[in-house]
């Protein structure tokens, strides 16, 4: 029974223990605990700023290439510290991807700006950047452009349609710490880039975040909102410490993830109900805090996808439904351009695998991929044995949910 789903009354891929390793994250590193150890002894730990908040920003400016560097406390609020260091206000417009996290809609929010709803496009699933000038009006101000699920926007020509509607771009690359779009890495290409350091990213402190830009009137607004006798929004040192030896880790780290994600892709072709997110163009390793996967096709549908993670969570694989996305937002809230059908897909159909998989060894990402084709064949045949439950009623651990980070 071990090559049968546990849907059809076979042996999970992953029992209770080895579920559990598989989606632990931060890494048990040991240059983190001697980090640590090292921020203990000096007193730094318990200070505002000092050595190792100064290293961890110029590590970051290098990886980056950015000059300007601003550490704080966490990647949500590095998305309003952005906005706010390109003047955007209470009034003002900021166009989004109608599918994103939702604490980029909540920034705009927060603010006092109104969110400006586009479309993602279909082939990069990002931002539609054909839709950019529809959408911009006399208030529109800045742009989010985000990187999702191991796929990214048109960077290059984002911009250019950006500066030519004099809108400035925020680049979230909170999932896309590591990653290289077109030559360059994610992050550095807009006015000014946010990172997030959360408990579950592809590099952590439990939290914390950054915003890096090349614009010095960007950094100084930041600077100015943020200082209020000292920093309203920090970076712990004990944070900062433990960054550093993550930084030194990372590109082998997403070396192992990006081959992962491209075998995971191989051994799913040609299965219709699973269908990896791709980059959409060349030249580009994308990194993957989680592996964008599309479930099964709008019409006809040939299974829920309820159904289908329920099946998934039964053998201990930590795949799990994507953001909600904002085209259920009322006309009170936020201003929409058109229809938005790729956003709305989106929504009902995108699942994402925690990264923690992508480390693991080819013969275990081998294992999952076969795996996932085999509940799609069951649940498609009516070979299951058993009713089938909610996501996160299993007995299997279920990770933190991902619109909830």
């Amino acid at each position: 029974m071990k090559d049968v789903p546990a849907v059809c009354g076979g042996t999970p891929l992953f029992e209770r223990d080895a579920a559990e390793r598989l989606s632990a994250w931060p890494p048990a590193d040991p240059e983190i605990g001697e980090a640590m150890q090292r921020a203990f002894a000096d007193g730094s730990w318990g200070r505002y700023r000092g050595v190792h908040s100064d290293r961890l920003a110029k590590a970051i400016g290098r990886a980056f290439e950015r000059t300007l560097v601003r550490l704080c406390s966490s990647g949500t609020i590095a998305v309003e510290l952005a906005l706010r260091g390109l003047g955007v206000g209470p009034g003002d417009e900021v166009i989004l991807g109608a599918y994103d996290f939702p604490g980029n809609f909540r920034a705009v929010e927060a603010i006092g700006a109104t969110p400006v709803l586009v479309d993602l496009d279909e082939t990069s699933f990002g931002i539609d950047v054909a839709q950019l000038e529809c959408a911009c009006g006399p208030k529109s101000k800045a742009v989010i452009a985000s990187h999702l699920h191991g796929a990214s926007p048109d960077m290059p020509r984002l911009l250019d349609v950006a500066q030519t509607l004099g809108l400035g771009v925020v680049e979230d690359a909170c999932q896309a710490i590591g990653g290289i779009i077109d030559g360059r890495p994610a992050g550095g290409w807009g006015d000014v880039g946010v990172l997030s350091f959360g408990g579950s990213k592809l590099v952590t402190a439990g939290r914390g975040g950054a915003v890096v830009s090349g614009r010095s009137d960007v950094m100084q607004r930041i600077k100015v909102f943020s200082e209020r006798g000292n920093d309203a929004f920090p970076m712990s040192e004990l944070q900062a410490a433990v960054l550093l030896p993550q930084f030194a880790s990372l590109p082998e780290r997403h070396r192992r993830r990006l081959a992962a994600a491209r075998q995971l892709g191989r051994l799913l072709e040609g299965c219709r109900d699973l269908r990896p997110v791709a980059c959409g163009r060349t030249n580009c390793d994308p990194a993957f805090y989680k592996l964008g996967v599309w479930f099964g096709r709008d019409e006809p549908a040939s299974l829920e996808r309820d159904d289908f993670l329920s099946a998934v969570e039964l053998e201990g694989i930590p795949l799990h439904a994507g953001f909600r996305g904002f085209i259920g937002r009322g006309a009170q809230r936020c201003r929409r351009i058109g229809e938005l059908p790729t956003a709305g897909s989106a929504a009902r159909r995108m699942m994402v695998l925690h990264h923690t998989t992508l480390l693991e060894s080819n013969d275990t990402v081998e294992r999952v991929g076969v795996r996932l084709r085999s509940i799609v064949e069951a649940l498609t045949s009516g070979g299951v044995s058993r009713n089938l439950a909610p996501p996160g009623s299993a007995s299997v651990p279920r990770p933190e949910r991902f619109d909830e980070l």
